[in-house]
């Protein structure tokens, strides 16, 4: 279990120092200049080139990544050009809407994909069929279109749930769950039917392999042949596509969040990409890549506690 821990971090650093320098490279050569943002369009064009001199945007943007790269391996992911706020500052004030949205849909897409195509395959009938149109739906339909029919029915005709905002943790466990239940359905909406489909078959084709005709001839429970034996057999491919649709949904909270005017990471980025805010860019693009590198980890470990033979890879 340590080696597939330490292996999966050990490739992570790579990737990390990948995705940041590709992420430095593509915002330092898209159009805008922080200067500008600061200065407002009615800077001279000496205004602008002094203030990038003591921003350090007249430097080479390799020699600017290398600079970030060095105070990034000791925690030190820069400041904000716009407000001179550390990024780490930035993020940790914004990383609680993200992670409350992020880990309530995949815990419900989990749990409730999961449940669906373990009913499905033991009983069949109607619900293999709504799990096939749930599933086509969910992917012809995006998330934030569907929250766009959420927020009018639920928010301004039922008048049951808020229509936007994020109400903190601290303000109570009520009002914060409130203000996560449309996001994490219009996020759920688009991944359980996927995942439903995958555990039915998974399930299906564990149901069907000999050793199962075997404990039926022997006179094993229903319950023990589904729940401690077929489930097992069908957990790798179940968690394989429950860390599929994780990724996705942290690439979906972006959107969502603005949507339901969450003030999380993604509008942070949003913001920040605007502005030409290259270090706040780099950041979140950084936390959001240790968010699927946790995913990937998760999953691995899941492997593992099925599959002891994983622990040895």
């Amino acid at each position: 279990m340590l080696k597939v821990v330490a292996y999966r971090l050990a490739i992570s650093i790579p990737v990390l120092v990948l995705v940041s320098l590709v992420t430095f490279l593509i915002a330092s050569l898209a159009p805008g200049n922080a200067a500008i943002a600061i200065l407002g369009q009615g800077a001279t064009p000496e205004q602008i080139v002094e203030l990038q001199q003591r921003l350090g945007l007249d430097e080479p943007v390799i020699v600017q990544y290398a600079d970030w790269l060095a105070r990034a391996v000791r925690g030190d992911l820069g400041t904000s050009l716009i407000t001179g706020q550390p990024v780490t500052q930035a993020i940790g004030q914004r990383i609680q809407p993200t992670l409350s949205l992020l880990i309530a849909s995949i815990v419900v897409v989990s749990i409730v994909g999961c449940a669906l195509g373990i009913f499905a395959a033991t009983r069949g009938g109607v619900l293999a069929r709504i799990i096939d149109i749930l599933t086509f739906a969910g992917l012809a339909i995006p998330n934030f279109v569907f929250a766009l029919y959420l927020i009018p029915f639920f928010a301004l005709t039922l008048r049951i749930l808020p229509a936007s905002g994020y109400s903190p943790l601290a303000e109570g466990l009520g009002p914060w769950s409130a203000s996560l239940v449309l996001p994490v359905i219009a996020m759920a909406f688009g991944s359980v039917g996927l995942i439903a489909k995958q555990a039915r078959a998974a399930m299906e084709d564990a149901l069907g392999r000999e050793f199962v005709s075997m404990m039926r001839a022997n006179g094993y429970s229903r319950a023990s042949i589904v729940y401690r034996h077929a489930l097992k057999t069908a957990g790798m491919p179940m968690l394989s596509v429950i860390g599929l649709a994780s990724v996705g949904i942290i690439s979906g909270t972006v959107l969502l969040e603005a949507v339901f005017a969450f003030p999380g990471l993604g509008g942070l980025a949003v913001q920040a990409s605007g502005q030409s805010d290259i270090p706040v860019v780099v950041g979140v693009t950084v936390m959001f890549t240790i968010f699927v590198v946790i995913i990937n980890l998760l999953v691995d470990l899941g492997f593992a506690a099925i599959n002891p033979k994983v622990r040895l890879a």
